[in-house]
This record gives structure tokens, sequence and C-alpha cells, in this order.
């Protein structure tokens, strides 16, 4: 499980821009989306790097929360 800080991230269509794009690097991934504290908690087969990135490329900067 990958938890992630989103700053930029401050409406709905926000949060599904950021699935859509997860969804483009694993189809199977969980993705929940907290608006009020701006993070998105994800459930995925896939490496970090690549649902990090492919998060930065839908224009949204990302951080992982420390576990």
């Amino acid at each position: 499980m990958l938890q992630l800080k989103v700053p930029q991230m401050t409406c709905s269509h926000c949060a599904a821009t950021i699935e859509k794009a997860v969804k483009t690097v694993d189809p199977a991934a969980k993705v929940q989306v907290d608006l009020g504290s701006k993070t998105v908690t994800i459930k995925t087969a896939s490496d970090e790097t690549s649902v990090t990135d492919v998060i930065k490329a839908a224009g949204y900067d990302n951080e992982k929360i420390a576990a």
C-alpha cells in the first residue's frame, strides 16, 4: 500500500484525474482519495515509482507519506 500527499488536489475532478492516471499503470488498483487531507492511498501491484511518476505526469506533485 502506498500513501501519498498531493498538495494540488483540491476537488473531485483532481481526484478523478489522479485515479484515472493510476489505473493506466494498474487497472486493478484500489485508489482512496481524501480531499480534506489531500492524501491518496493506493493498493497496487505496480511499483511505487511508476505510480508516483504517472501522477506527476498528470500534473500533480506528490510525496510519499512515511508509514
